[in-house]
């Protein structure tokens, strides 16, 4: 059990002495890195040449082991052994090469499926937004923060293209890892493009596609590219690449990276979790049209602590059925934040092959792979530190209508040093450019919160008031 042991025991004392010093130098090293060098270790899971050593000297390690452990059986076994005790040692020393082997090829599938996730989703493919770091050692130096776009498309079987109803810029301090979350509406009109890009000559009054609802902020990772196919150059995603120029040039923030999530395989990503748990204040519509007066399905009843499996979760995430775009946004955000609660350690280790294979398919993203350490890096730094959402709601700009010089305003204000407690009040007016903009968000359906500025945790804790109120009223009527 202990390699080198059973080698001194049978008086090969320089072979064994050696085998269980490297043994206990293995031990030590392993534990050092576990207790001392997540971010170390963690870079190594982000490094595809790494992961590919790994992978071999696992195996080595492995395969070392086991002929150890044969080694030593056959030096201690007397010759004149009787058969069923041959018989018995032979399967003591098959368990303890399986003890090694099992373990091995546990580690070996998991460092194979991070490669391919690694080599698949951060494949190094030509950008017209991306641009190499001055110095690729340290790609952020100079940089007092990075900009992420963050999309969720409707993307899959039957649907026309995709649709980008989940619009998030992560503005992320490189020092302290401070994050703040900037929400846009689906709805947003008349995107604005940099004066210096090609776009703003094709869109000098903003992003516009013929009607309304194809002009509209969804729209333009569809339908931007499908009028200008080329006019970005050389590009494997041209539909990010317009909205990385337009949402930056919005907010008023130059957008670094982006990274999509396709809605379509979202569920099998929340099935791989194991199910995620929610807490839900009003009955939430499965699907339903109301341009068309299609009613929904059925509802999501109120309650708290509600596990959901991948088809009802992207229900909740979904549904908009009677109610507003900016509840469903609320909703969508603390769907992310029940992923993350569901992704325990042991949940991960023990599907993460199911998981890595289900994260190919449904994101894709432009970060280059020789940024991925420094990244690891800087998400240290993000879990440690405070992370703000601000929304853009109907109760802050007019969507149909949008000041671009009042949004980046408030961005500003929002990224400026904030007081250490924030005072909230029940009703708060509409922030203005003068002023510091709170977490804002909508106002519920009856029975919430009179309209109060709604952070993200409130929006996902229970209320019982609120449950109580949706439940008295009843559910609404549902197609028969």
């Amino acid at each position: 059990m202990v390699p080198g042991s059973g080698l001194l025991a049978a008086g090969r004392r320089r072979v064994g002495a050696v085998v269980l010093a490297l043994f206990l130098l293995l031990v030590a090293g392993v534990a050092y890195v576990a207790s001392t060098q997540q971010r170390s270790a963690l870079r190594v899971a982000v490094d595809s040449p790494a992961l590919l050593w790994l992978i071999g000297v696992v195996a080595v390690l492995a395969l070392a082991w086991v002929v150890v452990v044969i080694t030593s059986y056959r030096s201690l076994l007397p010759r004149d052994v009787r058969r069923w005790q041959r018989a018995v040692g032979t399967v003591v020393v098959a368990v303890l090469s399986a003890a090694v082997v099992v373990p091995a090829v546990v580690i070996v599938q998991a460092a194979t499926a991070q490669r391919d996730l690694v080599d698949s989703v951060f494949a190094d493919r030509d950008s017209a937004t991306v641009h190499q770091p001055a110095d690729p050692a340290d790609p952020f130096a100079g940089r007092d923060s990075i900009n992420v776009l963050l999309l969720g498309g409707d993307g899959g079987a039957g649907r026309e293209g995709v649709r980008t109803d989940t619009v998030i810029v992560a503005h992320i301090a490189t020092a302290t890892g401070r994050t703040t979350l900037f929400s846009l509406p689906r709805n947003l009109e008349n995107l604005p493009f940099p004066a210096d890009s090609p776009l703003a000559a094709l869109y000098p009054n903003g992003f516009q596609a013929g009607s309304e609802s194809e002009s509209l902020l969804n729209a333009v990772y569809r339908n931007g590219p499908a009028q200008h196919p080329d006019v970005l150059g050389p590009t494997a995603d041209p539909g990010a690449d317009f909205l990385k120029l337009g949402v930056g040039e919005a907010i008023g923030l130059p957008i670094d990276y982006f990274l999509l999530v396709n809605l379509d395989g979202f569920s099998r990503l929340v099935d791989a979790l194991g199910g995620i748990t929610v807490n839900v204040n009003y009955y939430v519509p499965i699907n339903g049209d109301m341009a068309v007066g299609t009613l929904p399905d059925g509802y999501i009843a109120p309650g708290p602590n509600q596990h959901m499996g991948g088809v009802r979760a992207l229900d909740y995430a979904r549904g908009r059925f009677g109610l507003s775009d900016y509840l469903r946004m609320d909703r969508q955000r603390c769907v992310l934040k029940a992923i993350v609660d569901a992704a325990d350690p042991v949940t991960l280790l023990s599907r993460y092959q199911q998981l890595a294979a289900t994260t190919q398919d449904i994101v894709s993203t432009d970060v280059p792979s020789a940024v991925l350490g420094d990244i690891v890096d800087l998400a240290f730094r993000v879990k440690d530190a405070d992370i703000r959402s601000v929304v853009f709601d109907d109760t802050v700009i007019d969507p149909a209508y949008p000041d671009y010089n009042r949004i980046r305003a408030l961005v500003q204000k929002a990224l400026a040093p904030q007081p250490a407690t924030p005072t909230r009040s029940s009703a708060p007016a509409p922030p203005t450019a003068a002023a510091p903009p709170t977490t804002l968000g909508p106002a519920p359906p009856p029975g919430g919160n009179g309209g109060a500025a709604n952070e993200v945790g409130d929006a996902c804790a229970y209320d019982p008031a609120q449950a109580a109120a949706a439940l008295a009223a009843g559910q609404p009527p549902t197609r028969r």
